[in-house]
């Protein structure tokens, strides 16, 4: 069983797909982390994201245990994590890595932004998770504390644009997805929600 859980930023996505693995009782793997792993790795080595070079190699020789959760989720490493995801190259590395991953018994959820379009287009169940760019920028607001609410909206409207216009896997919500909207629900609706599309799909 493969579930994939696709997303744009702070729409619960990530918290949602958690959700799932552990209620089904399934592998799970974030794979923004991967691509924040190489971003992380260029900023570590003094290099800019924008190095397509130096990102090809990072994701080429990626060793995930050199990295903890917590350094992987800051807005600067987020950043560039969205900068080297529009490589085509860096998406090529990591893309084997995850279609591996998904294989896994009893079954995986895959939480990224071209699961279900791209990495596994034949996944069991395929969901869009999204909430309006306001919603969202209170989100990550309330994660980060001091940040300001305009710094945060503006950020994620960026990070939007560069994903859904980029050429290479774009954002966007498969054909076959089904689209929760989150804006008003609490985490405990919108999993609910998931839950129940996911369970439909297995029977």
């Amino acid at each position: 069983m493969i579930i994939a859980v696709d997303g744009p930023a702070a729409a619960g996505k990530g918290t949602i797909a958690r959700a799932l693995a552990q209620h089904f009782g399934y592998h799970f793997l974030d794979t923004g982390s991967l691509y924040r792993m190489v971003g992380l790795s260029l900023l570590r080595d003094g290099k800019t994201p924008h190095d397509e070079a130096a990102a090809v190699e990072n994701a080429r020789s990626l060793d995930v245990s050199r990295f903890c959760d917590a350094d992987l989720r800051t807005e600067a490493v987020g950043a560039a994590a969205s900068i080297v995801a529009v490589n085509p190259q860096v998406r090529a590395a990591l893309l084997d890595f995850q279609r591996v991953f998904a294989q896994q018994s009893p079954g995986a959820v895959l939480d990224g932004r071209d699961i279900g379009t791209v990495v596994c287009p034949d996944a069991d169940a395929k969901l869009y998770i999204t909430a309006s760019p306001e919603v969202r920028a209170r989100r990550r607001q309330a994660e980060l504390g001091a940040a300001s609410y305009g710094d945060v909206l503006a950020d994620i409207r960026a990070r939007d644009a560069r994903d859904s216009t980029r050429a290479t896997a774009p954002l966007v919500a498969a054909a076959d997805a089904v689209v929760i909207d989150t804006s008003d629900m609490d985490i405990d609706q919108a999993v609910a929600a998931a839950i129940a599309v996911v369970g439909r799909a297995a029977g």
